[in-house]
């Protein structure tokens, strides 16, 4: 009898240990997310990016979406993960301001 409980709790041990060591939270790469989303935005309405532009920008933003998704289909994303995230969203920062500060501006319509 008092081995069948060791066994039990040896058992719910060991299944929830992984419910515990999941961690897929971003919530770092999810904020930035949407503040680029939003300097897009920005800069569509205001003429800074043209039509093109945008299109590209949004490329990017939905690459590294599809990027974050892969990290977390294991159930963990890792350190090396997460970094690889952060320069995508280092990367599209920087190209989000070139276009919204370069010489080209969409045509009002």
């Amino acid at each position: 009898m008092k081995s069948a409980k060791i066994v039990s709790v040896l058992l719910a041990t060991l299944f929830a240990i992984p419910v515990f060591a999941q961690n897929t939270n971003t919530p770092n790469i999810d904020k930035r997310q949407e503040n680029q989303q939003q300097r897009i935005a920005a800069g569509i309405k205001s003429g800074a990016l043209t039509a093109k532009e945008a299109g590209n920008l949004e490329k990017r933003e939905a690459r590294i979406a599809a990027d974050k998704q892969a990290a977390k289909a294991d159930g963990v994303v890792t350190r090396e993960e997460r970094a690889k995230l952060q320069r995508e969203e280092n990367r599209a920062s920087k190209k989000i301001y070139q276009k919204k500060h370069n010489a080209r501006t969409a045509v009002a319509g």
